[in-house]
């Protein structure tokens, strides 16, 4: 699932676009591995006579209900999840009905930090941590591709971005907040940006 580029504000461009590492999908292949090797034990196992067709079914459904409740939601969180680091931003976003969506302004951030075991750093995975100001403080995003790259890229967008709100030796002019209010207003009648996504950049926007 693509970042949807209409989402992007002026003169913004993307850097960094990736799906959670394929390590996040470990847990739920090995739940379901364990599922099917257990039907092909218990099956075979069940008494015969009239209690055998309960019996069977009762496996396969709790079996299903295993997969469901577990494996399933990770599935899914791990197709929708994407992260994004732009010009501007770090943006975050998953879901496939219910949506989450959440954005750290590249001069909001104080530290950005990276947690590997061994065998995530023969992987190429890790955990990102970055602290910023705002309420949401400190944020880990877990299973992030080759994290030490994406480290040195925020440090290096966010030193682009400095340069860019300073350039000449004074800030750079932007939008007003009513002009982007406006803008972001606009956009939501258009069907552009849903409710949702209207609220959170209107939040970031009046900083709250």
């Amino acid at each position: 699932m693509a970042f949807p580029r209409r989402l992007l504000i002026d003169a913004e461009d993307v850097v960094l676009e990736l799906r959670p590492h394929w390590i996040a999908l470990v847990a739920p292949a090995l739940a379901t591995l364990v599922i099917v090797v257990a039907w092909a034990l218990v099956v075979p196992r069940l008494p015969d006579g009239s209690s055998h067709g309960p019996l069977l079914w009762a496996t396969i459904v709790v079996g299903l209900l295993v997969i469901v409740a577990y494996g399933a939601p990770r599935v899914i969180a791990w197709a929708t999840s994407i992260f994004v680091v732009t010009t501007d931003r770090i943006i975050h976003r998953k879901g496939l009905v219910a949506k989450f969506s959440m954005e750290i302004p590249l001069e909001a951030i104080n530290d950005v930090r990276f947690e590997q075991s061994v065998f995530e750093r023969m992987i190429g995975a890790g955990d990102l941590i970055i602290e910023s100001a705002g309420e949401r403080g400190r944020q880990v995003f877990e299973d992030i591709r080759h994290p030490e790259e994406v480290q040195r890229e925020i440090y290096a967008q966010g030193e682009s971005n400095k340069r860019r709100m300073y350039q000449g030796g004074t800030p750079r002019s932007a939008p007003s907040t009513t002009s982007e209010l406006e803008r972001l207003a606009d956009l939501r009648d258009r069907g552009v940006l849903t409710q949702e996504e209207f609220e959170a950049q209107k939040r970031r926007i009046l900083g709250s």
